[in-house]
């Protein structure tokens, strides 16, 4: 599928290596910080962390994968290369979802004094 994906990415774009595109996609989809919930005197706070290097690389693949899911009516690596391709130009359902994430960190911030 991922093959499939580089050769469709290779074919559209036209460019010689889709590696570049692919890597600029993972790079716009990674999140730099997210909530996590801590229970503090009974209530449910929802804290602004920083993201893990590594973690935030999984949670890219899972974003771009999960977005190109959500696509219909065609095949998975047709799906997934124009997810690529949208991610490496900041647009699409994974770098939407890394929005999503920031602006709840970022609405959560009074609550980052409880990360410890």
């Amino acid at each position: 599928i991922v093959y499939g994906a580089f050769a469709a990415i290779k074919e559209k774009q036209k460019v010689e290596n889709p590696i570049e595109i692919f890597d600029a996609a993972l790079k716009n989809t990674s999140p730099l910080m997210e909530v996590r919930s801590r229970r503090v005197g009974g209530a449910n706070y929802q804290v602004p962390v920083e993201v893990r290097p590594e973690r935030r690389i999984s949670l890219s693949y899972r974003w771009i994968i999960g977005a190109a899911r959500n696509k219909k009516g065609k095949p998975m690596r047709v799906k997934l290369a124009e997810e690529l391709i949208a991610a490496s130009k900041n647009e699409g359902g994974a770098v939407k979802k890394r929005e999503n994430v920031h602006k709840m960190a970022e609405a959560n911030k009074a609550f980052a004094h409880f990360a410890w």
